[in-house]
């Protein structure tokens, strides 16, 4: 077989590949130990042999093109299998190199997945982790990232969706709010309570409060002085903190139950839950790192 890359340009692949990780020429330079000139005639290098912009630069920033962030993603995934190639002919056992991207909403990473990272790491040394905490949503084929995690259903056949648990809604209240507010009895009662509202960052509306009444779902519409956005751990603060009841994963809040520091509301109508589940693109070949992550979430 004819030989088609020759070492210069291979490494010029991984330099493009670095920079668009870090962001920059610099950090870029930084990560594989080069001079930011050298990652400058690595990336001019490639845009000559394949005859288009991979970035676009100003004075302030530097992104992707297009065709940059395509020749990218086949680019990592060429790497990717190179490596673990080498590692599996070699006889050693397998251990994911590189970063892996993960995005996840604030709630469930502070609660969930941060106090899990370190053990994650520890186990694959090798492996960097760029964290994304936030509740909007990314953009694979523009987002520098591996997996997601999200709150809802997954509607997009073009991802694969591995559902990490279904998480319990349940209503809380602080004791010294219910020492001046009576508890409700059926969810109705709720219209005379302080209920702090949060805004689902993708549509801006107010999330409405689900219950399970005679056997049927229904959804209350609550109202309140306080409305969160963006940031769903205001919530929990703020009911902390007795301003008012607020509907919340029963996963956050159970340490403040044990303690007696919150009181469960209307037990009799609880029952709802949510999912959490972990998506990525659709790919034949699944990432080691990504499938490392996946059973380290999912293990029992």
């Amino acid at each position: 077989m004819q030989r088609y890359f020759d070492d210069i340009q291979m490494g010029s692949i991984e330099l493009f590949c670095l920079t668009v990780e870090t962001g920059n020429f610099t950090a870029a330079a930084n990560a594989a130990g080069v001079t930011p000139a050298a990652v400058s005639r690595s990336i001019a290098r490639l845009e000559e042999r394949l005859q288009a912009k991979l970035f676009i630069r100003t004075t302030r920033s530097m992104r992707t093109t297009d065709a940059g962030q395509s020749y990218y993603l086949d680019c990592r995934k060429a790497l990717s299998l190179l490596v673990e190639a080498e590692i599996k002919i070699s006889g050693e056992r397998q251990m994911p190199v590189g970063v892996l991207g993960i995005s996840a909403p604030t709630l469930y990473a502070h609660y969930r997945l941060l106090p899990r990272l370190s053990e994650f790491c520890s186990r694959y040394p090798d492996l960097k982790i760029n964290l994304h905490v936030s509740n909007q949503n990314i953009d694979f084929s523009e987002d520098k990232f591996d997996v997601a995690i999200r709150g809802s259903e997954l509607n997009d056949s073009g991802m694969v969706a591995r559902r990490l648990e279904d998480a319990e809604l349940i209503v809380v209240g602080t004791p010294s709010y219910l020492q001046h507010h009576p508890a409700p009895v059926v969810p109705a009662d709720l219209i005379n309570h302080e209920c702090i509202q949060y805004a689902l960052p993708s549509t801006g509306r107010k999330t409405p409060w689900t219950f399970i009444e005679h056997g049927k779902v229904i959804n209350v519409e609550t109202t309140g002085r306080f409305l969160c956005q963006e940031d769903f751990l205001a919530t929990l603060t703020l009911v902390k903190n007795g301003a008012g009841l607020m509907q919340v994963y029963r996963f956050t809040v159970e340490q403040e139950l044990q303690r007696g520091e919150l009181i469960e509301i209307l037990p009799a109508y609880a029952g709802i839950s949510r999912p959490f589940i972990l998506i990525y693109p659709y790919a034949r070949y699944v990432p080691l790192k990504i499938r490392k992550f996946i059973d380290f979430l999912t293990e029992v």
